[in-house]
């Protein structure tokens, strides 16, 4: 049988009762006996090596291991945790015409977060574009298009304020979870490469940064064909890649892929599924905890092609805390979705 940590208290009396054992007459457990307060104290430093040797039990074993020791298991295969990457994007500076906003300039968010001017910019018939790195690499560098920027020291003819241009600040990520760095790894050690094979092409993909999900479709195109559809779901906004991220892809796959195969990296198409919730109590908590266990249904069930069902969506609800009943009036049937399309979070209608 598995070996069964003992808890502080079962250390204390195994360790109390060794010293009346050892010491025929001696009272271990009276209130301020010396021998009792030496034999509790023991005691805790026990208790904390068994946390220490319980600790390193899980780093011994692949799926159990974190952290620092899940990434030296992860090197022996030759697996990498995906490091975290800075959000980039345009911004709009205003002022005198001429004036120069020279590269390195930083602008802050209204948060705090920081962003670097990459090239000059000057200002031409009032306005000037820039494009902005954010200092630090992460998804908290996102923002959308209009969101206010602005100069975090002044420059001579320009403006203060620079918003984000259309398009807005993307590519930024945190970097890999252990959980995910983990799910490649155990993938790489059960499929081993085969130099091609289907889910070849989709641990290549999901070893470019943002990719969270990859599917494989051999031949869809036709013999020697090989299309990869991707989605990135921690991406703020849409988990839909834009045309930078495939080009990325594909350029990253091209690299590894057999030279025979007709590759195409493909951005799936995604389709909103909407709600309309009947919900008992009708509270923004519940309301809360039912649209996170939807967004955990989608992520765990949606996929090109893939058909979401009624009997599914309303487990999840079920799932929410706090809920005691509700209503599904919309879907009114399974949702179904073309091969090129993917069900995304849509909008819920409280009733």
């Amino acid at each position: 049988m598995p070996f069964q940590r003992p808890t502080l208290s079962q250390l204390i009396e195994r360790i109390l009762t060794d010293i009346e054992a050892r010491l025929p007459g001696a009272d271990a457990r009276l209130r301020r006996a010396l021998l009792g307060v030496l034999g509790k104290v023991a005691a805790g430093a026990a208790h904390g090596l068994h946390g220490h040797l319980e600790f390193l039990g899980r780093q011994v074993i692949v799926d159990t291991a974190e952290a620092e020791y899940l990434e030296r298991w992860a090197s022996i295969w030759g697996v990498a945790r995906k490091p975290a990457a800075p959000a980039v994007g345009g911004v709009t500076f205003t002022g005198v015409d001429a004036s120069v906003i020279p590269a390195g300039t930083e602008l802050q968010r209204a948060d705090g977060t920081a962003f670097t001017l990459d090239a000059d910019a000057t200002i031409v018939a009032g306005s000037a574009a820039g494009q902005v790195t954010a200092s630090v690499a992460g998804g908290a560098g996102n923002a959308g298009a209009g969101s206010a920027l602005a100069l975090v020291n002044p420059v001579a003819g320009v403006n203060n304020a620079a918003p984000v241009a259309a398009g807005g600040l993307t590519g930024g990520v945190d970097s890999e979870s252990d959980e995910a760095l983990l799910g490649r790894l155990l993938a790489r050690i059960q499929q081993p490469p085969h130099g091609g094979a289907a889910f070849d092409y989709v641990a290549w993909a999901l070893e470019v940064a943002g990719v969270t999900r990859a599917w494989c479709y051999p031949l869809s195109r036709g013999d020697g064909t090989v299309d990869v559809l991707f989605v990135l779901d921690d991406q703020a906004g849409s988990i839909i890649p834009d045309a930078g991220l495939v080009a990325e892809v594909q350029a990253y796959i091209d690299a590894r892929r057999p030279v025979t195969a007709d590759f195409l990296a493909v951005a799936p198409t995604a389709v909103p599924l909407d709600f309309t919730i009947q919900l008992t109590p009708n509270t923004a908590a519940v309301q809360a905890a039912v649209q996170a266990e939807l967004e955990d249904l989608l992520r765990r069930d949606a996929a090109p092609g893939a058909t979401i069902y009624l009997s599914r969506i309303r487990e999840a609800i079920s799932l929410a805390a706090g809920e005691l009943n509700h209503v599904l009036t919309a879907p009114a049937a399974d949702a179904g979705h073309l091969d090129d399309e993917i069900a995304v979070m849509g909008v819920i209608t409280w009733s």
